[in-house]
């Protein structure tokens, strides 16, 4: 009897031990995705918000944002850097990534960038780019152009209406967009050439004023995300890219300045 009943426990056991592990299979298959997004300078008041609202319609998703230089993601991201989508101020690094076969969707575009003149000690709501040049502004921040997008831009704009070898000197260099609006903030530069959507934040926009430099000084801020390979079976980073694409998304963006594509009078 003895013998029976040991039976019968190790029989009772084992399957319980089997229900056991069927119920935490479960909850880690059921566990959300956890994301990782890579996304641009210009996108940080913007892309929270974004990641904020996202997350009361998925309560279950964990995401983890990361902003800074567009090219310096890039980089990263050719180097097996862990992000499930990237948000780019400059289209051409996720297409540059599709090239490579380092994604798992289409590059898609999500807004057009502006850049302008910001100043937290100047009047820069009437200033023009020529202002650059006058002897009372000695130091200019923008993001550096080697690998910031709208640092490129900056540049562009610069040597496009003949003021590079006037200002030159006068520059300091932001490692990104965000950085740089942070140099003209704190006063570490007199004016700033940054992101609409900082110069529109809730940080910035108390602090200062700006005026919009012309779109044909530089050639366009067209932004783009593209789905990473590591993410390509994660459910998550499609609901997130389709959320950013949706009216929630857009409708963000354009509080922030951005320019949508499909946007009446614009071909972002």
């Amino acid at each position: 009897m003895k013998k029976a009943e040991h039976e019968l426990m190790k029989r009772l056991v084992s399957v319980f031990s089997v229900i056991l592990l069927m119920f935490g299979y479960s909850a880690w298959a059921a566990e959300p995705s956890r994301l990782t997004i890579a996304a641009a300078a210009d996108l940080k008041f913007a892309m929270e918000e974004i990641a904020r609202a996202f997350r009361k319609e998925h309560p279950e998703a964990t995401l983890d944002l990361v902003t800074g230089s567009s090219g310096r993601f890039y980089e990263q991201i050719v180097q097996a850097a862990p992000f499930d989508l990237f948000f780019s101020a400059d289209v051409k690094f996720p297409q540059q990534l599709k090239e490579q076969r380092l994604t798992a969707s289409e590059v898609r575009l999500y807004a057009r960038g502006r850049i302008v003149l910001w100043s937290a000690r100047m009047n820069a709501a009437d200033m023009k780019l020529s202002d650059l040049a006058k002897p009372d502004i000695t130091k200019i921040a923008i993001a550096n152009p080697k690998h910031a997008p709208y640092g490129m831009r900056a540049e562009e704009a610069l040597k496009k209406a003949g003021l590079w070898p006037k200002v030159e000197k006068k520059l300091v260099f932001g490692e990104n967009v965000a950085q740089t609006a942070q140099f003209a903030e704190t006063g570490a530069a007199e004016v700033g050439i940054i992101a609409l959507s900082l110069a529109e934040s809730p940080m910035l926009k108390p602090k200062g004023g700006y005026s919009l430099i012309p779109e044909n000084l530089h050639s366009p801020l067209d932004q783009g995300y593209v789905i990473l390979r590591r993410a390509e079976d994660n459910s998550s980073a499609k609901a997130f890219a389709d959320f950013v694409s949706g009216e929630a998304g857009r409708t963000i963006f354009r509080r922030y300045g951005f320019v949508l594509p499909g946007a009446s009078g614009s071909s972002p």
